[in-house]
């Protein structure tokens, strides 16, 4: 069964919640289980039964029930699906890091947040790490979630005073990749992170990790070591050159082109807005030593680091007003040849999943609706709603999956709403229907036409229609006892 729409949701990724009582578990798992079929709007909204509101709020309440504690299930489950993954052959797992800022600026008896958006407001700076499978960009699970509190800095804090603070936010690469802990033999888990982690502390703590490797975005143009022209022919004892990694990078030969997937992005300040599209791209690659700064910048070693770098270029013109696609990436695989470069510019297109993921949490979820007067109880409900946003990615993956024209729809939703949406959609409420054909007909409800050019639905289309049939599914319920009084 997959939890992702609602059969045992709440009990397989909330039932080991260690809680202090099994009673509080039980209430988890159900406030779990009726959220993950209203999961939009206010608390209020997706629990429309007062008594099963305060019985939230009751739970929340408890010291117990921290944010750790609700997320502990959901990311012991991850961990064991990411072994397991390795076990039956399934390859390369990527973990990848981003953070979004949750503002909770108008709960004023939440006086302990931190400052987001340049000071104006407060809240939280959420750094999430998804699991991702490398080959088809399914989620796995969220392993990891760390809620930042930015501090107030003085102003004439020196920068060896700023580098030294334990709340130092470029901490949180290196925090969120120990939260995964060690990576176990036989697997693969590669972190992929934009352009935010490229800090020195956080590369080093990469090389040191036992199997600890990575694909980052470049954002400083650094001095690196490279060998002439002659080392690069392979000749031993060439001489290393110093030179910006950026020019260094733009001046690697081409191993060939590719297709990349560009998304849709709208409007920044500066910036027009950019429409998706499919961008033909050049790839080189080619060793580079990064070397130590002359500063020391956070807690690392002092050892250079031996490293590729990977530039992706647009080759075409890109349409009026929007940039080319470039990244420059760094990571510790190796990558000589035009199929490892292809193998790390494909991880690093993956990381936009957690962007749409934090715009499920957001959107999705209505991460930023409570209005809980405590720090308290406030964090377990976003490591709660983190959960299920993780599961509305779920629901589009579940319509990619190659064996989805196969399965039966009723192996991974309950029955009730396989024959209501069944009955609206094609009048039949008892014929058989696959899980692909059950999804798009979901989708149907949020939106999509389902025609060939439309592609496969998104998330959030397929989250609004299963707010839709979830509704659908309770007028049903509602009107089935005077069916059977009246029949």
């Amino acid at each position: 069964m997959d939890a992702a729409t609602g059969i045992e949701f709440g009990r397989e990724h909330f039932g080991k919640a260690e809680l202090g009582d099994r009673r509080r578990t039980e209430r988890l798992v159900k406030t779990a289980d009726r959220i993950m079929g209203h999961p939009g709007g206010t608390l209020p909204s997706k629990l429309s039964e007062p008594a099963e509101l305060k019985a939230l709020y009751r739970l929340v309440d408890r010291p117990e029930v921290t944010h750790e504690a609700v997320l502990a299930t959901h990311r012991q489950r991850t961990l064991r699906l990411m072994r397991e993954h390795a076990a039956a052959g399934g390859g390369v797992v990527l973990t990848i890091h981003d953070a979004t800022q949750l503002d909770y600026t108008t709960r004023r008896s939440l006086s302990g947040l931190g400052q987001i958006a340049k000071g104006r407001h407060r809240g939280y700076l959420a750094h999430n790490t998804l699991a991702v499978d490398a080959a088809d960009g399914r989620v796995i699970g969220l392993v990891s979630q760390i809620l930042h509190k930015r501090p107030r800095v003085p102003k004439r804090e020196s920068l060896e005073q700023r580098r030294a603070r334990r709340d130092r936010e470029t901490r949180l690469w290196t925090a969120g990749s120990e939260a995964v802990g060690p990576v176990p033999a036989g697997c693969v888990w590669v972190d992929v992170c934009d352009r935010g982690a490229d800090v020195f502390e956080y590369l080093d703590h990469k090389h040191r990790q036992p199997g600890g490797l990575y694909v980052v975005r470049s954002k400083h143009d650094r001095n690196v070591e490279v060998k002439g022209e002659a080392g690069r022919e392979g000749e031993d004892g060439a001489a290393a050159e110093l030179t910006k990694l950026h020019a260094h990078a733009r001046s690697l030969p081409d191993l060939g082109t590719l297709t990349v997937h560009v998304g849709a992005r709208p409007a920044k300040p500066g910036e027009a807005a950019r429409r998706a599209r499919d961008a033909r791209v050049r790839v080189a690659a080619g060793p580079v030593v990064l070397r130590v700064p002359a500063r020391r910048a956070g807690d690392h070693g002092d050892e250079p680091l031996a490293c590729w770098v990977v530039h992706v270029k647009e080759v075409d013109p890109p349409p009026a007003g929007e940039r080319p696609l470039e990244w420059v990436l760094l990571t510790n695989v190796p990558t000589d040849t035009m199929a490892q470069a292809a193998e790390r510019v494909a991880w690093y297109a993956r990381r936009p999943v957690v962007e749409e993921y934090h715009k499920a949490m957001k959107t999705g979820c209505g991460i930023e609706l409570p209005q809980l007067t405590a720090e308290a109880r406030l964090q377990p409900v976003i490591a709660l709603l983190s959960v299920v946003a993780v599961m509305l990615l779920g629901l589009r993956d579940d319509a990619r999956r190659p064996d989805a024209e196969q399965r039966p729809a009723a192996a991974f939703v309950p029955a009730e709403y396989v024959r209501v949406l069944s009955g609206w959609r094609w009048q039949d409420p008892g014929r058989p229907t696959t899980a692909r054909e059950f999804l798009l007909a979901v989708a149907r409800l949020g939106g999509h036409q389902n025609r060939k050019a439309d592609g496969l639905p998104g998330w959030l289309t397929i989250w609004r229609g299963w707010m839709a049939l979830h509704h659908m599914v309770l007028g049903a319920r509602a009107v089935a006892p005077r069916r059977k009084r009246y029949g």
